[in-house]
C-alpha cells in the first residue's frame, strides 16, 4: 500500500470526525461561549489563569502527546497496518477525542475540578476517594516511567561538555536542548505575562529561539551520569509542579509544541514527496509474540486512539486555563484528532522501514530497534528518498532529519512528566481535604499533607525513586492501567451527564469496551504471575506487577458498581 494513500485517507476521516461528530457532541452537551470559565471565576494567578487559545493548545497538545503516539503504533505494528489504522482512526474519533473533550468540559462545569471531584459530586464521596487512589497509582507509574525514559535519553559518558558535531552524542544533544528549553520558557512567560508582549511577536522570537537552541544542542553536549539526571529531573518536576503555570509549565509546553508541529510537517512532506510504499503487511494474524489482537492492540496503542492520562491533563491543568467554552472543542477534541494523525505518521514510519525492523517483540536485533529510532529512521528515509539520496547516515539529509526527530521525541517525554507531577500534587492533596472544605480551612496533619510542597515532594520521591531504579517492570502494567483510567473517566462524565439530564449514550460502548479490554489484560497478567509464583520462578518484579494489577482491578470494579445506580437513573446526587 502506498504511504500517501494511508495518510490522506486518515486525514480526511479525522477531519470529517472533527467537523461533524465533534460539533454534534458540543451541541448535545450544551457548550456555551457566553458562560464564564473557571479561569475567570476562580482566577488566582497561579493555577487558574486565562490563557491565549494558541498557547493553551500548545500546552495541552504537548502534555497529552509526549512519546505515546509514536511508541504505541510502532509496537502494535506486529499485527499489521490495517488493525492499527482502524483503531487509531475510529478510536480517535469515537473514543479518544470524545473522552478528552468530555473530561475537559465536565471539569469546566465543575469549577476546574479533577475527575475525582466530578465523581464526588455525581457518584459519591467514597467513589471519589477510590478514584483518587486509583489515579495516583497510575500517575506514580507515569512519573516513574517517564523519569526512567528521560534520564536514559540524557545520560552519556565523557567530559562534562563536548563540542563539535562529530563529538556530540545524541543523548548529550538532547540534554543540552532540553535544558535550554527551560531557560527560554522562563523568558517567554515573563515577557508575555508580565510585560504584556503580544503573543504573535513573542511566538516568532520563541521559534527563532527554538532553532537556536537546537543548533546549540547539535554542537554542544552535556555529559552526565544517570544518577545526576534523575536527581535533576526530580528537582525540575518539583519546581514545575509548584511554580505558577504561566512561569514554566505553560510556556515550555507551548514552545515545545512547535517542535512537534515541525516534526509532523517534515514527516508529511517526506511521505508526500517520496511516494514510498509501506513494507508492513496489511494483517499478520490474530496473534503475535506480544499477545492476541484483543486486548493487546487496544492496550498498546493508547495516546493515538484513547488514553486515560489525557483526562487527567484536561481536568487537571487545561480546564483551569481555558479562556472561553468555545475553545473547548478545538482543544479537547481537536488536539486528540491531531494526535491521531501523528499516530498514523508513526505507523507509516515503521511501515517504510519494516524490513529493517522485523518483529519488535521477538528479540531480533536491528539497527532500528526502539520506537523513537524507528520513527526517526522511517521519516528520515522518506525525506532522504525524496531528494534522491541513500537512506543511511552517510547522507547528510538523512543524518540531520534523524537527529532532529530523535531530539524532538525526547523533548516531549519531559512535557508529560512535568504535567503528570503537577496532577499528582493536586490529587494527593484531595485525599486530605474533606467535603465542603478548602485547603485554607484545614489544620494539623490534614493541612500538612495537603500543603502543595509536601504533596509534591511525596509524589516526586516515590515516582522518581522508582524511575531511578530503572524499573522495566512498570511498563508491564502501565499500559493497561492507563487505558483502564480512560474507561473510568468516561464513566465519570457519563454519570454527570445523566444527573443533569444530557445525552450520555455516546459513552456507553467506548466505556464498556475499554473496561472489558483493560480488565482482561490485567487479569491475564495476574494469572501469568500467579503461575510464576506457584512455580517458584517469580522475581520481585513479577510480584510488583501482580499486586499492582490486582489493586487496579478491584478499585475499578468497585467504582463501576458505585456508578451503575447513577447511570440507570436509580440514584441522583443532591448537588446534581
Amino acid at each position: 500500500m502506498n504511504a500517501i494513500v494511508i495518510l490522506l485517507v486518515a486525514i480526511v476521516l479525522l477531519a470529517i470526525g472533527y467537523v461533524t461528530y465533534g460539533s454534534w457532541l458540543a451541541k448535545q452537551w450544551g457548550v456555551d461561549p457566553n458562560r464564564e470559565t473557571p479561569a475567570h471565576t476562580s482566577y488566582d494567578g497561579k493555577d487558574f489563569v486565562p490563557a491565549n487559545p494558541a498557547v493553551l493548545m500548545g500546552h495541552h497538545f504537548s502534555s497529552i502527546a509526549g512519546a505515546g503516539p509514536i511508541n504505541g503504533p510502532i509496537q502494535a505494528a506486529v499485527f499489521g497496518w490495517v488493525p492499527v489504522f482502524l483503531w487509531v482512526v475510529l478510536g480517535g474519533i469515537f473514543f479518544g477525542a470524545m473522552h478528552d473533550f468530555g473530561a475537559l468540559f465536565a471539569s469546566i462545569r465543575h469549577n476546574g475540578g479533577s475527575i475525582g471531584e466530578i465523581i464526588k459530586e455525581n457518584i459519591g464521596v467514597r467513589a471519589q476517594r477510590l478514584f483518587t487512589i486509583f489515579a495516583l497509582l497510575v500517575l506514580i507509574l507515569v512519573i516513574a516511567s517517564f523519569t526512567s525514559v528521560v534520564a536514559s535519553t540524557f545520560v552519556s559518558d565523557g567530559a562534562l561538555f563536548t563540542a563539535g558535531r562529530a563529538n556530540v552524542s545524541g543523548n548529550a544533544s538532547t540534554a543540552t536542548t532540553s535544558l535550554l528549553f527551560i531557560v527560554i520558557a522562563f523568558i517567554f512567560g515573563f515577557f508575555v505575562y508580565r510585560k504584556n508582549v503580544k503573543i504573535g511577536p513573542a511566538t516568532i522570537v520563541g521559534i527563532v529561539g527554538i532553532v537556536a537552541i537546537v543548533l546549540v544542542g547539535l554542537n554542544v553536549g552535556i555529559n552526565c551520569s544517570r544518577t545526576f539526571w534523575v536527581l535533576f529531573i526530580a528537582v525540575y518536576v518539583t519546581l514545575a509542579s509548584l511554580l505558577p503555570v504561566w512561569m514554566l509549565l505553560q510556556p515550555r509546553d507551548y514552545l515545545s509544541s512547535f517542535l512537534l508541529y515541525g516534526m509532523m510537517i517534515i514527516a508529511v512532506v517526506g511521505i508526500l514527496g517520496s511516494h514510498m510504499n509501506v513494507a508492513l503487511p496489511a494483517f499478520t494474524g490474530w496473534k503475535a509474540s506480544s499477545g492476541t489482537l484483543f486486548p493487546t492492540l487496544f492496550i498498546t496503542v493508547a495516546c493515538g486512539a484513547v488514553s486515560g492520562f489525557h483526562s487527567l491533563i484536561g481536568s487537571g491543568t487545561t480546564s483551569k486555563q481555558l479562556n472561553s467554552e468555545k475553545d473547548a472543542k478545538v482543544i479537547g477534541y481537536g488536539a486528540m484528532i491531531v494526535e491521531s494523525g501523528l499516530a498514523i505518521i508513526s505507523l507509516i514510519a515503521v511501515g517504510v522501514v519494516w524490513n529493517e525492523v522485523g518483529d519488535l517483540t521477538a528479540g531480533a536485533k536491528f539497527a532500528l530497534s526502539a520506537p523513537p529510532t524507528i520513527f526517526a529512521g522511517g521519516i528520515a528515509t522518506t525525506v532522504a528518498t525524496m531528494f534522491g539520496g541513500v537512506a543511511d547516515f552517510s547522507n547528510p539529509v538523512y543524518d540531520t532529519v534523524y537527529t532532529l526527530l530523535t531530539l524532538a521525541v525526547s523533548v516531549f517525554a519531559l512535557t508529560s512528566l512535568d504535567s503528570g507531577t503537577r496532577l499528582a500534587r493536586y490529587m494527593f492533596a484531595e485525599l486530605f481535604i474533606p467535603e465542603g472544605k478548602k485547603y485554607e480551612d484545614l489544620s494539623g496533619v490534614q493541612k500538612f499533607f495537603a500543603t502543595p510542597i509536601v504533596a509534591t515532594l511525596i509524589m516526586v520521591v516515590i515516582g522518581c525513586g522508582m524511575g531511578f531504579l530503572g524499573l522495566s517492570q512498570i511498563w508491564g502494567v502501565f499500559g493497561a492501567a492507563n487505558q483502564l483510567l480512560a474507561g473510568i473517566a468516561m464513566l465519570a462524565v457519563a454519570a454527570w451527564l445523566a444527573n443533569i439530564g444530557k445525552n450520555n449514550k455516546m459513552f456507553y460502548f467506548p466505556m464498556i469496551f475499554m473496561l472489558i479490554a483493560t480488565i482482561t489484560s490485567l487479569c491475564t497478567t495476574v494469572i501469568g504471575k500467579v503461575k510464576l509464583v506457584a512455580g517458584g520462578a517469580a522475581v520481585w518484579g513479577d510480584w510488583f506487577q501482580m499486586i499492582w494489577s490486582i489493586g487496579l482491578v478491584v478499585l475499578a470494579v468497585i467504582l463501576v458498581i458505585e456508578a451503575v445506580p447513577v447511570l440507570t437513573g436509580k440514584k441522583k446526587t443532591e448537588k446534581a
